[in-house]
């Protein structure tokens, strides 16, 4: 029997080298899947399939999840890299950040931290008059120094009470150079008219700018009126008072019986038609205020606190502030307005009243006041030993006889004429101004004797005969016993005002 021959599919004929056609289909499949893996490949150059990192060289396939549409695309010179790798190129490696570009190292930088002085403090804002405002307050002294900061104020009225209106103000620097850190500005609105006139509210605005050279400015609100609180009839007289104290700032330690007897002195002085402001800016010990009180509940005695001025560095416990404040607090308050401390007072010679003194004066609208500077420390002897009893004017008797120096003069304003106040006098003033003053009133000063807290008295001497004189510390001194000749009558006063007091 014949053995059967074997067959293979696709076969050409026989022996060990023979291909089937199922592996030439497979190889087809394989070569067609190759090519079209490389064509894909070659559609991505710079990103390999299986790879999780990318070619530094390729900047048009990110590796963020998310794109932005309207991110730039490369430049058009960009360079793109063959799809013929080499072995000695640099493999792939993750992306790096764009460099940072070089710092020029002598272009130096300033970096502000805080702030030294604010452009401008707002103290208080008052009306003037129908159509007139001030605003008080200190501003940076450097600033008004080297720079030229200016304002400008306009009014807004309430909703359907007309349109805004705006004005350039005026400026005023009353302390006379005397600022540290912070000086005293006091800013002049005047608008062409009221521009409340209807009646119906609004607010003024201040645009603080910081130079003449810029544009840069603070605006702030200054003032607020409510609907139907304009009253036009309290800037003419009658006045509340007839005479009105405005007080420097209350500062250190006070003697409150020196303070007792100023006061009760200067109360019987101006009558009941007269009022006092006095500001504390931590003078007011509780000793202080025990004194004080009876003449607050009596009406005859505001005590304003002021003790925040000290965040602000200006001249003596922002002296020039405070009696700015005052004047255009109460700028209509009274016929005439006084400006002097707690350790001067206020004497009318030859016996006249303070009435006939101003009536004579009544044609200025400032007058100064010369002073009496009386000794400190000088007394008379006392045999009965009771001088610690007496009020401290009673027996501080002796007035330095120096004549032909310049002295310290105190002033009185008729304050609705006035647009500024400073300790001495004001420079800012509609109408006439006089010292010739010296036979009509003049004031009795005792230096620093409101910071004794003991006895003021150090040295004790004779009473002088025949108008001689006593020389004490080199200077000569005469007998003046005017103030203590008045002293029974202040206590008598004090007593029937405010009762007894310890």
């Amino acid at each position: 029997m014949k053995p059967a021959v074997k067959k293979d599919a696709g076969g050409v004929g026989g022996g060990a080298f023979g291909i089937s056609c199922l592996d030439i289909k497979s190889f087809a499949a394989s070569l067609a899947l190759l090519t079209l893996i490389m064509a894909l490949w070659q559609l991505h150059p710079c990103q390999p399939l299986l790879a999780i990192t990318r070619s530094p060289s390729c900047p048009i396939l990110p590796l963020s999840h998310t794109t932005n549409a309207t991110a730039a695309l490369p430049s058009s010179t960009t360079k793109l890299p063959s799809s013929n790798f080499t072995t000695d190129r640099a493999p792939p490696t993750a992306a790096a950040a764009r460099p940072a570009p070089l710092r020029d190292p002598n272009k130096r930088e300033l970096r502000p931290y805080g702030s030294a002085a604010a452009l401008f403090v707002q103290m208080g804002a008052y009306r003037g008059g129908p159509r007139t405002f001030a605003v008080v307050g200190l501003a940076s002294k450097p600033a008004f120094v080297f720079n030229t900061p200016y304002f400008k104020c306009e009014w807004v009225p309430n909703p359907g009470a007309g349109e805004p209106v705006r004005t350039k103000a005026y400026k005023m620097l009353p302390d006379w150079g005397y600022g540290r850190v912070y000086t005293v500005v006091v800013v002049n609105c005047t608008f062409p008219s009221n521009p409340n006139a209807g009646n119906r509210g609004g607010k003024l605005l201040v645009h603080a700018y910081y130079s003449t050279k810029s544009r840069r400015y603070e605006r702030f609100l200054a003032l607020e009126e409510a609907p139907g609180s304009y009253d036009e009839s309290r800037f003419r007289p009658p006045f509340p008072y007839e005479y009105l104290y405005c007080g420097s700032s209350l500062y250190g330690n006070l003697s409150a019986p020196r303070l007792r007897e100023w006061l009760a002195y200067h109360a019987r002085f101006f009558g009941p038609r007269s009022h006092f402001v006095l500001h504390d800016a931590g003078g007011v010990s509780p000793e202080v205020r025990a004194v004080l009180d009876p003449w607050v509940r009596a009406g005859r005695v505001t005590v304003q606190d002021i003790r925040a001025q000290a965040e602000y560095d200006g001249y003596y416990y922002n002296q020039f502030l405070v009696v700015n404040d005052c004047l255009h607090r109460y700028r209509h308050a009274a016929n005439w307005t006084f400006f002097f401390d707690v350790d001067e007072y206020m004497y009318l010679p030859d016996g006249r009243t303070l009435e006939e003194v101003l009536g004579q004066l009544q044609r200025y609208t400032q007058f100064t006041i010369e002073q009496n500077p009386m000794s400190s420390k000088l007394c008379l002897e006392d045999p009965a030993k009771e001088y610690s009893r007496k009020w401290g004017f009673e027996k501080l008797v002796f007035r330095n006889s120096i004549t032909g120096v310049r002295r310290d003069r105190k002033y009185a304003v008729q304050a609705r004429n006035a647009y500024s106040a400073g300790v001495h006098m004001s420079q800012n003033v509609y109408g006439r101004t006089t010292h010739r003053t010296e036979s009509l009133i003049r004031y009795y000063h005792y230096h620093n004797t409101i910071n004794v807290m003991g006895e003021p008295c150090r040295e004790f001497v004779s009473k002088p005969t025949n108008g001689s004189k006593v020389t004490f510390e080199g200077i000569p001194y005469v007998y003046d016993d005017n103030m203590k000749r008045l002293a029974g009558d202040i206590k008598h006063f004090e007593e029937a005002t405010v009762g007894p007091t310890s």
